[in-house]
C-alpha cells in the first residue's frame, strides 16, 4: 500500500475554488482559516482572476494547484507551462497524449504536472458512447501508466482508482482524487468515494468543492473528512 509521504493534514484536502469572481474565492479561503492550507483554482476563478489572483492566494502562504487541463499541440502546452514556473504553483494540470505530457514535464520547473487520466463525470458508459472499448479502470490505469513514463509526477484520478495505480506504479507517483462526497451526496460526480475510503486506496490528496464550500459550516465539514483522513492513516500504520 501507499508510502502516504509526509503531507501536513491541513494540505491534504484541496479544497476546490469553483467560483466565479475572487470576492466568492477569499470569502471560501478566509471560511476555512487556518483548516485548509490548500486550493484548487479551475479555469472559471483563473479567467475572472488570472495570475494576479494565484499569486495572491500562494503569497498567503497557501499552496495552489492550477487545474486548467492543458490540452494543445506539445510546443503550446509547453509553452504554457512556462507561464506557471515562478508564480507559486503547486500543481498544474494537463490532458493529452505522451507527447503533450512529455512537453509539459520537461518545460516545468517548480511546478509538479498533474496527468488527467478520467475525468470523475465519466463512467463506463460515456466511454462506449465516445467511442472507447476499455473500461474506466483500465482506461485510467493506461493513461497513468504512460504519464508516469513521460515524466509526469502525479495523476489526478478517481479515488475508486486509486488503489490499482498505487499498486501497479509504486510509491513515488503523486494521487490526487476529485469526487471526494459524503455518502448521500448527489451531483454530476459520477465515481465518487469517502475521505477515508480514498486515502485507503493510495490518494494522497482529496480535492473536495461542494460538500465544504456549500456547507452551513465549512470548517467543521473539513475537519470532519481531516479526521476521516487521520484515522485511515493510523489503521495504515501511517503518522497522519
Amino acid at each position: 500500500m501507499a508510502l502516504h509521504r509526509q503531507i501536513p493534514i491541513e494540505e491534504r484536502i484541496i479544497a476546490a475554488l469553483d467560483v466565479g469572481t475572487e470576492e466568492e474565492a477569499w470569502r471560501t479561503i478566509e471560511s476555512l482559516g487556518p483548516t485548509i492550507r490548500f486550493y484548487k483554482v479551475g479555469l472559471e476563478l483563473f479567467l475572472a482572476g488570472g495570475f494576479p489572483l494565484v499569486e495572491k492566494i500562494a503569497a498567503k502562504g497557501l499552496r495552489v494547484m492550477l487545474d486548467l487541463k492543458f490540452f494543445d499541440v506539445p510546443n503550446t502546452v509547453a509553452r504554457a507551462v512556462r507561464q506557471l514556473n515562478g508564480r507559486g504553483i503547486a500543481y498544474a494540470t494537463v490532458h493529452g497524449d505522451d507527447a503533450i505530457l512529455k512537453a509539459a514535464a520537461q518545460a516545468a520547473q517548480d511546478v509538479k504536472i498533474l496527468a488527467v487520466t478520467v475525468l470523475t463525470s465519466l463512467d463506463d458508459s460515456d466511454l462506449r458512447a465516445m467511442g472507447y472499448r476499455a473500461t474506466v479502470r483500465e482506461l485510467v490505469l493506461e493513461r497513468a501508466t504512460r504519464a508516469r513514463d513521460s515524466g509526469c509526477p502525479g495523476v489526478v484520478c478517481s479515488g475508486l482508482e486509486a488503489r490499482r495505480i498505487r499498486e501497479e506504479l509504486g510509491e513515488e507517483i503523486i494521487i490526487v482524487t476529485p469526487g471526494i462526497r459524503p455518502a448521500a451526496a448527489a451531483d454530476d460526480q459520477k465515481r465518487v468515494v469517502s475521505a477515508r475510503k480514498a486515502i485507503l486506496n493510495g490518494a494522497d490528496h482529496l480535492v473536495v468543492g461542494r460538500p465544504i464550500r456549500e456547507a452551513s459550516d465549512p470548517p467543521a465539514v473539513a475537519a470532519s473528512m481531516q479526521e476521516e483522513i487521520r484515522q485511515a492513516l493510523i489503521s495504515l500504520g501511517r503518522t497522519p
